[in-house]
């Protein structure tokens, strides 16, 4: 029995499907999303504190296959005290721990009187594996470096926050994208060690489908362009920009707002040569590892184990991640308190990419981090 809540107030005309019987929270969180549209709106891109960046250098690190570095470097950025309630905010594939500094989504969620205000938590956003200023193959080893995948990401991040950093429990996790994927493995690998746990843009299911198919579109682009010479290119290969282009045609931007940008023959091939011609930055062996990373991702099989309120958001126009396949509804049966939170599409909505708009969800993350309760 599904129970449909669609709150009033302009920014939640999304629905929040729950489930009667699943567990008393998914109760709860439809009653807050209510409340929430008539809370007040805080200063869109408010100020942020001064971030704080560091690198924690990780001798001997030991790969899922059995491989090591001798040392693996994990970047990372913070905001506020150490002394505050921890929150770690993961990115999506190919970004950074500071790339989520932007106005549409730090500026909405961390600066004053917003749901994860600085002063009042202290933000952890590492650069993963592979990405961002941590260790990646376009430092020297280029296809020598060890194929690591998202357990491998995962495992660092929590080494991180609690031999680094020295948090022994983290309020949230919250990651989009690749960081939703990682926000699924965090609240299974870890069960006890978050209260609350928020993957957006990503599925608790094996990778599979259009959005493993489109990945191999990356990846075989790139393994079978000449110029890559198994790793050892001089300049980089055609088809690193070509099938990135494509790809993101493809998975990201939404239907409706690419079809409101080319109507027309004439307007799509400008959009497209638009997009061909634009600087392009990135390093070949470092997109192929990031996409084939994703390969073996599967949090399926110990779903049971969570503990952590969980409230997975995505978007109606998702095209990695289509909510028509009904895998979210199926999946969150499983937890004992997880619910569902949808942004419906529109023109001015970006598919995979909605979720970076941060004020299209942040106010049931807000009730939830006042409601949910802290796991011993």
């Amino acid at each position: 029995m599904h129970l449909t809540t669609t709150a009033r107030a302009p920014v939640f005309t999304s629905a929040l499907r729950c489930w009667a019987g699943v567990s008393r929270f998914a109760h709860l969180l439809a009653a807050m999303v209510l409340s929430a549209a008539t809370l007040s709106s805080p200063a869109q891109a408010a100020d942020l504190p001064a971030p704080r960046e560091g690198d924690w250098r990780v001798p001997d690190f030991r790969f899922h296959d059995g491989s090591t570095l001798p040392e693996l470097t994990l970047h990372y950025t913070t905001l506020g005290s150490p002394d505050k309630p921890a929150v770690l905010v993961l990115h999506g594939t190919l970004g950074s721990g500071k790339g989520l500094l932007t106005p549409g989504f730090g500026g909405e969620l961390f600066g004053p009187g917003q749901p994860l205000d600085a002063n009042r938590y202290f933000i952890i956003l590492p650069d993963g594996i592979g990405t961002g200023e941590s260790s990646r193959p376009s430092q020297g080893l280029r296809a020598r470096f060890p194929h690591y995948n998202y357990e491998d990401m995962v495992r660092a991040q929590h080494r991180l926050v609690t031999e680094h950093l020295g948090i022994r429990h983290l309020r949230m996790v919250l990651g989009y994208s690749m960081g939703g994927m990682h926000t699924w493995l965090w609240a299974q690998l870890y069960p006890g060690f978050m209260d609350i746990a928020v993957p957006m843009a990503a599925l608790p299911v094996p990778m599979a489908g259009r959005n493993w198919m489109l990945r191999r579109l990356v990846i075989d682009s790139i393994r079978n362009d000449p110029a890559w010479k198994n790793g050892d290119y001089t300049e980089q290969p055609p088809s690193l920009r070509f099938a990135s282009v494509y790809f993101n045609l493809a998975t990201n931007g939404g239907s409706q707002a690419l079809y409101r940008q080319a109507p027309t023959r004439e307007k799509a091939d400008q959009l497209l040569d638009q997009r061909l011609q634009a600087p392009f930055k990135g390093d070949a062996n470092d997109h192929l590892y990031q996409w084939e990373a994703s390969g073996d991702y599967d949090p399926s099989a110990d779903l049971e184990r969570i503990r952590a309120r969980v409230l997975a958001i995505n978007s109606a126009d998702d095209e990695r991640n289509p909510p028509e396949l009904g895998v979210l509804e199926r999946e969150l049966k499983r937890l004992p308190h997880g619910a569902l939170y949808i942004v419906p599409g529109s023109p001015t909505t970006a598919g995979h990419g909605t979720l970076a708009q941060a004020a299209l969800w942040k106010a049931p993350v807000a009730q939830l981090l006042q409601n949910a309760p802290r796991l011993d």
